[in-house]
């Protein structure tokens, strides 16, 4: 996605407006005294400010660039989005290749360039190029140690806080994949179809298939069409699952052919666990109704 055309004298001047007060702060940075100051953190999608909140709770304030109901596919940010960036200590980026990232990052940094820029990917196996890498639990746990070290390194004083409430959120990510493994386990048909394919990294840590209605960000065309309506038919399927931030339109249509239904996945539902669990047991569900 293109960033605007309109885009660039905005960020020039937010860049004029703020320019003293960066210069102010390269010369006597903030410092975190006691646990008095919070870091200021941003973060692309809601998913990364819960495990942001986890591993920083009181010494940390985090703002989301892309709001709920928001895609990161298409959304801007805003103005206001922009001055909250200027004066902000550091940038968690997903760093999967979220369309947000690829059209603002570069524009992000030339805002504040005294921000700490973390990729929260790092140490994450991209597959073809799909950016949910979050929706594993065993990538979430390399995300929240990455969060961890990136506060650490700002605020020292607070590591051993940092290091403790990571090490317990941790201990619920893997009680999160014990208790999804437990829910998934004994299915013998173990595709699900999508409209929106977001859930290739949990398919392949739960050893599931996702068949997806669009694909490469393309609706399918009349033909693809009846072609999905009949995949579904042949595997006696009657649920097609679709992301509240995505037209759900032509998902509903296969749903309506195959006298089926449509269900809600979140896959940018902040409260991470529990929407797990609900996706793992939707899932679970839809299965064995196709049964």
């Amino acid at each position: 996605m293109a960033a605007p055309s309109n885009f660039k004298p905005l960020i020039l001047s937010i860049v004029t407006i703020f320019f003293v007060t960066s210069l102010i702060g390269a010369f006597f940075p903030q410092q975190l005294e006691g646990g008095n100051a919070q870091i200021k953190a941003v973060v692309t999608i809601l998913p990364q400010a819960e495990f942001v909140e986890k591993v920083g709770g009181e010494r940390v304030e985090v703002i989301v660039m892309v709001p709920p109901g928001a895609s990161p596919h298409t959304y801007e940010p805003s103005p206001r989005q922009l001055v909250e960036i200027s004066d902000a200590d550091v940038y968690f980026q997903m760093g999967s290749g979220i369309d947000f990232e690829l059209s603002f990052m570069d524009k992000i940094r030339e805002i504040n360039r005294r921000m700490l820029i973390v990729n929260c990917s790092r140490g994450i196996r991209i597959i073809d190029r799909d950016p949910h890498v979050w929706l594993s639990p065993r990538n979430a746990k390399v995300i929240v140690k990455n969060i961890y070290e990136a506060l650490a390194q700002i605020d020292p004083e607070g590591e051993e806080y940092y290091r403790m409430n990571m090490e317990s959120y941790i201990r619920e990510l893997e009680a999160l994949d014990r208790e999804v493994r437990e829910i998934l386990k004994d299915l013998n048909d173990r595709r699900f179809m999508v409209y929106h394919p977001a859930w290739r990294y949990f398919a392949v840590e739960y050893n599931l298939t996702q068949i997806p209605v669009e694909r490469e960000g393309k609706e399918p065309t009349a033909r693809g069409m009846m072609a999905l309506i009949d995949q579904a038919r042949s595997l006696h399927m009657k649920v097609i699952f679709v992301s509240p931030q995505f037209d759900w339109k032509k998902a509903e249509t296969i749903a309506e052919s195959i006298h089926g239904r449509i269900v809600f996945l979140d896959p940018l539902a902040k409260d991470y666990i529990d929407n797990l669990r609900r996706v793992a047991i939707e899932i679970s569900r839809s299965m064995r109704q196709n049964v």
